[in-house]
């Protein structure tokens, strides 16, 4: 059905298939949606660090969406004002976790960093066969975090799309184009929804040794894994996953009895995993989450040794890939692959 020969007989604009289509909303801001004929469609904000918004899969959302967002960038609102929900919000670049402040110099870092206030440029787009004859789509850009005696990091993210495949792979190169070592910390907070998370819902996680991180969490250790129906004044659980990786690669799944979405990432410079869940009424929503970082902060990763230094010159890559599992069988089939994991 989407084989080369068959595209090209029937359009002579590949774009009815698979394709990144911008636009600008009434207050300023930019869109780029992503279409693609597998079903899978999604929003990304370049104004917003070319994270994803809204995500679907034929015509169910995938994400959750706090009221008003897409919001606007803005430096002097706190980062839970900001947050947009939304399938992706990048934590980082320096600072990733709970608010802190620097010994030294006396800066107050946010929750989870600045990343999120940061514009995308040197975006481009590009439709093409790659060598198997499969039609893809491509979408780069470039987002730089940087201060004029300090930190002079730069982002190069790339997403791409394969015609029919109900998924999307976001490849990250963080380069330090500065000239001394930079605190370097970036989660990825995938942030999933209702119809997808409800309760009945499960995390499927090959992961050896699960923590929580408090005794909010320590309460809820035993049905970590498991959604329950959305409950008023639910304090949220965070927990810290420990996984082998199987040929560079980590992976976990969310699922219903009906469909879900399996996430995969490589490990090199993305050791850690966590879960966050958050069920409570109205802002139902839950959070799978590897990274380079437990969500602690700066001061807290420097003064536990897991602080990572880029260095001048130095760049780290990450790779993550979302796919839709579309049925009972998938899920199946993911639920047997981890059993037999490590």
């Amino acid at each position: 059905m989407w084989n080369k020969e068959t595209l090209l007989k029937h359009s002579a604009d590949l774009r009815q298939f698979i394709d990144f289509r911008s636009s600008t909303l009434a207050d300023g801001q930019r869109v780029i949606d992503a279409h693609n004929s597998s079903g899978l469609t999604f929003t990304l904000l370049p104004d917003r660090g070319m994270d994803i918004t809204s995500a679907a899969y034929n015509g169910l959302p995938l994400t959750w969406l706090a009221a008003g967002s897409p919001k606007p960038a803005d430096f002097a609102a706190p980062w839970l004002r900001l947050f947009n929900g939304g399938l992706l919000t990048t934590c980082g670049l320096t600072h990733a976790g709970a608010s802190d402040t620097d010994p030294v110099t006396g800066e107050k870092r946010d929750l989870h960093g600045r990343y999120t206030r940061l514009r995308a440029d040197a975006i481009e787009a590009r439709t093409f066969f790659d060598a198997d004859g499969i039609l893809n789509a491509e979408l780069v850009s470039s987002i730089s975090e940087n201060s004029l005696f300090g930190e002079q990091l730069r982002l190069k993210r790339l997403y791409v799309l394969s015609v029919g495949s109900p998924s999307v792979t976001i490849c990250d190169t963080v380069e330090n184009c500065g000239d001394m070592p930079t605190p370097f910390m970036i989660l990825y907070h995938f942030n999933l929804g209702y119809p997808l998370v409800r309760a009945g819902a499960r995390l499927l996680s090959p992961a050896h040794t699960i923590a929580p991180r408090d005794d909010a969490a320590r309460a809820g250790l035993d049905r970590h894994m498991h959604y329950d129906a959305p409950t008023p004044g639910y304090a949220e659980q965070v927990f810290f996953h420990t996984i082998a990786p199987q040929g560079g690669r980590a992976s976990v799944a969310l699922v219903n009895e009906t469909f879900g979405l399996r996430l995969d990432w490589t490990t090199q410079h993305s050791p850690y995993f966590t879960q966050w869940k958050n069920t409570r009424q109205g802002i139902y929503v839950s959070g799978i989450e590897p990274g380079n970082c437990l969500p602690e902060g700066q001061e807290s990763a420097r003064a536990n040794g897991r602080l990572v230094l880029l260095q001048p010159g130095e760049t780290h890559t990450f790779m993550n890939m979302m796919t839709v599992l579309p049925d009972a069988a998938a899920i199946a089939a993911v639920e047997a692959e981890f059993a037999g994991w490590g």
